[in-house]
């Protein structure tokens, strides 16, 4: 008998990505989001029990931590506009370029009026 890899998905959770992907990328794409999320768990578990909490080291490595480094959420829509308001324009001019622009509008299209 084959032993299955840890991060394989069982077949139950398999068939029932089926019913709700429609192509073979949105498949593989969820099948390979697991393992991921599986593989980075197991890292973090490993990281929590074997790390060492050195008293000197101002900042102490942790699964936690490296989950967080690992997964880390893009920023929102109104985030990213307002980096690009308080940052400097992209040219010379003064002006802004297209996607920050667009950036922006999307953001105060966003808003409640």
């Amino acid at each position: 008998m084959t032993q299955q890899h840890p991060i394989t998905p069982p077949p139950e959770l398999v068939e029932q990505w089926m019913q709700v992907h429609t192509t073979k990328y949105e498949l593989a794409r969820q099948a390979a989001q697991w393992g991921a999320d599986r593989q980075l768990k197991a890292d973090a578990e490993w990281l929590d029990r074997n790390s060492l909490d050195a008293p000197h080291l101002t900042i102490t490595p942790t699964g936690k931590g490296l989950v967080e480094a690992m997964r880390s959420k893009l920023p929102s829509l109104k985030e990213q506009a307002l980096e690009i308001v308080r940052g400097t324009p992209v040219n010379s001019a003064g002006l802004y370029s297209y996607e920050d622009v667009e950036i922006i509008r999307r953001a105060l299209e966003q808003l409640n009026d």
